[in-house]
């Protein structure tokens, strides 16, 4: 799977309320299938569909716990879909910097950093 590829993934996953949900749920600790429908009006399948979507994007990984096979958070894919939002959050924080300073030269204020 390409680079693009994991984030449509990520995004596509990260797209639906539930499987966000489900997200916050596992980042404070491991959780069965069982666990994890507890807090939705929708059946067992239904989670496990949502689980295989997270799991295809490498968001969660299925655990081994003797007969149990609890869902676990996986950083990795959260990283990369940060690193790729961290490069726009620097180009938005230049261009307010940019707007803060044409805002100040509009109102006759003095620029920032020359006293």
């Amino acid at each position: 799977m390409t680079e693009t590829d994991r984030l449509d993934a990520t995004f596509a996953a990260l797209a639906d309320p539930t499987r966000r949900a489900i997200l916050a749920r596992l980042a404070t600790g491991e959780a069965s299938v069982a666990e994890l429908s507890e807090p939705f009006a929708m059946s067992q399948p239904a989670i496990s569909k949502h689980l295989k979507v997270l799991e295809r994007a490498g968001l969660i990984s299925i655990g081994q716990d003797g007969p149990k096979r609890p869902r676990r958070i996986e950083a990795a894919a959260l990283a990369e879909a940060n690193a790729f939002l961290e490069q726009y959050r620097a180009l938005w924080e230049l261009n307010f910097v940019r707007l803060d300073a044409l805002l100040d030269q509009l109102q006759g204020k003095p620029p920032k950093g020359n006293n």
